[in-house]
């Protein structure tokens, strides 16, 4: 039984079972903006922001109130293709996609503060110790603790899905989807940064209700660590792996 202040901040892994992260959203656009001087509108009374690329190709937007709760669209014009995260998807990894557009766009800039991935999706979820699996139109994967679904199949309209989901949802399930245009290394740019076993840090609250106290979640603290948060991190999922062995 975790024993967390709502305040408190805490490390979290596996990274999909971390919720969004509200805290974190800034660092979704904040590179995009900051470093790379994509122009936005942000209206502050709906939370809608807009972010098109100098070029005009890629535009980016946030809309939280969108009732089908997809909460995050990245779309490029030519060739079209679009991106789409829901509510509760980490923002880490829709984080690692957005910063990695630039460098797609050809503008290298801060290209060694920002690693693309570059290995296959397949690779990286062997590595991973994801299962993988054949389904009648491709294949799949799924984490570990079977929460987690990376899905890749000859379906025209989104060919690569990622879903998530505890207890049948509630307040737990997020999707990722991409459509057939989608460069395979954004696909993969996203899953490095889902399947890692580095943790991400949350304010208690902001994880979700069902989270809080599963058994596959591992959730320690940041301030009241003897060491190094992340060394107490790291410490405690090598306690956790060692009686699985």
């Amino acid at each position: 039984m975790n024993t967390f202040a709502p305040d408190d901040l805490v490390l979290i892994s596996p990274r999909y079972l971390a919720g969004a992260g509200m805290n974190k959203i800034n660092d979704v656009i904040g590179p995009l903006v900051h470093l790379f001087a994509w122009p936005y509108d942000h209206d502050p009374r709906t939370g809608l922001l807009d972010i098109d690329s100098p070029c005009g190709s890629v535009f980016l937007d946030f809309d939280p109130g969108r009732q089908n709760g997809v909460w995050w669209t990245i779309a490029h014009h030519e060739p079209y293709w679009q991106i789409e995260f829901s509510r509760q998807t980490p923002s880490e990894a829709i984080a690692s996609v957005t910063q990695a557009l630039p460098q797609l766009l050809g503008d290298r800039r801060h290209a060694d503060r920002i690693p693309l991935a570059t290995e296959s999706i397949a690779h990286l979820a062997k590595t991973s110790g994801w299962e993988a699996s054949s389904t009648a139109p491709g294949r799949a994967w799924a984490s570990p603790d079977g929460h987690c679904t990376v899905e890749h199949s000859t379906v025209p309209i989104h060919p690569w899905r990622i879903e998530h989901s505890v207890y049948d949802g509630l307040d737990t399930h997020w999707t990722a989807t991409f459509t057939p245009e989608v460069p395979e290394r954004l696909v993969a740019q996203f899953f490095t940064h889902i399947a890692t076993s580095t943790p991400v840090e949350r304010v208690f609250r902001d994880v979700p209700y069902f989270v809080q106290n599963l058994d596959d979640a591992l959730i320690t603290p940041v301030h009241r660590a003897a060491v190094n948060p992340h060394v107490h991190h790291a410490g405690a999922q090598l306690r956790r792996a060692v009686p699985r062995r």
